[in-house]
């Protein structure tokens, strides 16, 4: 079973020719709304890449909620610890520019209601991959890596977005995934050597035991693990949109790892996954199907 804890949102996505300078106005040429979250996505992504997958966290009672679970509905995600609180179900404010690059806002709203106290929903067990990211609140995320590691689950830490608070406890994850934006950012703050970022993510690994694992975007995957580094590339592709690229990575990866799968076989396919995933505008919506990965790591292997 992946379980993820994490944070559920309606992304409200306009698109622009280009994305604004700060202080200046653009104007759209489209607008969707769509199901979101990387808690949610994260979530989808592990469903349609063919596992059994719970979701902790929690929504409002408006009119957003519904539109929110929809797809993890459909996926045959179990929404059973799916919390109905009081506050307002959380938005992502999404702008997608013409080359597919975007600008994002989130407002978490109900998802900042996700507590320790929730986490005995999570029916953590022996064996489980549980997935955390960090848009709820911080003390839910380290106390959940605790009581992870005490029932025997394999932790997968997705580090977004930065929050210099997190670097406390990241170390507490079998697996960090950052993008290398944050991974910089985060060495910076547990003062890691002076080096290039493959120096930094080797020592990284060897101060804590665990993997780091970092997304390049085009440029593909590098991972650290003590005695080890492997580089995983992308697809050659020509993006859309990048929303939620980095989510169905890691829904993948821990699908990947749940199913016994070698890290960097792991990492081949989450990667995969993650290019696909840029074919599509939206987040959840374009998140692709294990046939479709499938496929394309066929053909590339061709």
């Amino acid at each position: 079973m992946i379980i993820v804890i994490g944070s559920i949102n309606l992304d409200l996505i306009a698109t622009v020719e280009r994305l604004p300078a700060p202080g200046e106005t653009v104007s759209g040429n489209g607008f969707s709304t769509a199901p979101g979250g990387k808690g949610a996505n994260q979530a989808l992504a592990a469903a349609r890449a063919g596992a059994k997958v719970r979701m902790v966290g929690a929504i409002g009672k408006d009119a957003f909620a519904g539109e929110a679970l929809a797809l993890l509905k459909e996926g045959g995600v179990d929404l059973s610890a799916v919390a109905e609180m009081h506050a307002p179900t959380g938005i992502a404010l999404i702008l997608v520019g013409g080359d597919g690059e975007n600008m994002i806002s989130v407002v978490p709203g109900a998802n900042a209601s996700v507590l320790p106290g929730d986490l005995a929903k999570a029916l953590l067990a022996k064996g489980d991959v549980v997935l955390f990211q960090n848009e709820i609140p911080l003390e839910t995320v380290e106390a959940a890596l605790d009581a992870a590691r005490d029932a025997g689950a394999v932790t997968v830490l997705n580090t977004a977005p930065f929050r210099t608070e997190a670097a406390a406890f990241i170390a507490k994850a079998d697996h960090v995934v950052a993008n290398e934006t944050e991974f910089d950012l985060y060495a910076e703050a547990l003062a890691l050597p002076a080096g290039d970022r493959p120096a930094r993510m080797r020592a990284f690994a060897e101060k804590t035991g665990r993997s780091v694992i970092v997304t390049l975007g085009g440029d593909g995957v590098l991972a650290a693990s003590p005695g080890d580094f492997v580089q995983v590339p992308a697809l050659k592709i020509v993006p859309v949109d990048t929303v939620g690229a980095g989510d169905t990575f890691c829904g993948y990866l821990a699908a990947g790892l749940s199913s016994g799968l070698p890290l960097q076989d792991a990492l081949r396919r989450a990667a995969a996954a993650g290019s696909l995933a840029c074919l599509k505008p939206g987040a959840q919506p374009a998140i692709p199907l294990k046939a479709e990965v499938d496929a394309a790591l066929t053909g590339k292997d061709r």
